[in-house]
C-alpha cells in the first residue's frame, strides 16, 4: 500500500508541475504495477508488459487503420507478444497501455498523442520500477542486518 500511495505522489508531482501533457496516466500506469501481497516478480512483470503495451500501442499507431480495428490490431498483437514473452499473467496491464496510447478524443488523429501517452506511461513505469527496487533493496538491508545479528549471537 505504501509504494501505491507513494507512486501515486510521484507522478501526481509530475502531473502537477507539468500541466500539458498527459501525466495523469503515468498516475494509472504506476498504480497498475504495484501488487497488495508486494510480490516482487510479479511488480517487474507489469513494468514490462506496460513496456511491451505501450510499445505496441505506438508502433500500431501509424497503421494505416481506423477505428476499432487499431484497438483490435493493437490487442491481438500484445497477446501473442506477452505470449511469447511468458508474461501470460500480466496481459492486461499491456492491454490497458495499448488503449491508452491509442485512444484520440478529438476527430482528427495527431500522432503527437500517442507519443505523449506512451511516454507517460513509460514515466510511470520507470517511477513503480525505481520505488519497487527501492523497497527491495530496503526488504534485503533488514534481512542481511537481522542475519548479521544472529550471527554475532
Amino acid at each position: 500500500m505504501v509504494k501505491c500511495v507513494l507512486g501515486v505522489l510521484v507522478c501526481y508531482a509530475f502531473y502537477a508541475s507539468f500541466p500539458s501533457y498527459p501525466f495523469y496516466w503515468s498516475i494509472i500506469s504506476a498504480v497498475l504495477v504495484f501488487t497488495p501481497d508486494n510480490d516482487q516478480s510479479l511488480a517487474f512483470d507489469r513494468i514490462k508488459a506496460n513496456f511491451l503495451g505501450s510499445g505496441v500501442g505506438l508502433l500500431v499507431y501509424f497503421v494505416p487503420v481506423e477505428g476499432v480495428f487499431l484497438f483490435c490490431l493493437g490487442v491481438i498483437i500484445t497477446i501473442f507478444l506477452g505470449m511469447v514473452l511468458w508474461l501470460e499473467n500480466t496481459i492486461r496491464p499491456a492491454l490497458a497501455a495499448v488503449i491508452i496510447v491509442l485512444v484520440q478524443e478529438n476527430q482528427h488523429k495527431d500522432w503527437m498523442v500517442a507519443l505523449e501517452r506512451g511516454g507517460c506511461v513509460l514515466v510511470g513505469c520507470f517511477v513503480a520500477l525505481c520505488i519497487t527496487l527501492i523497497f527491495t533493496k530496503v526488504a534485503w538491508a533488514k534481512i542481511y542486518y537481522r542475519l548479521r545479528r544472529l550471527v554475532k549471537r
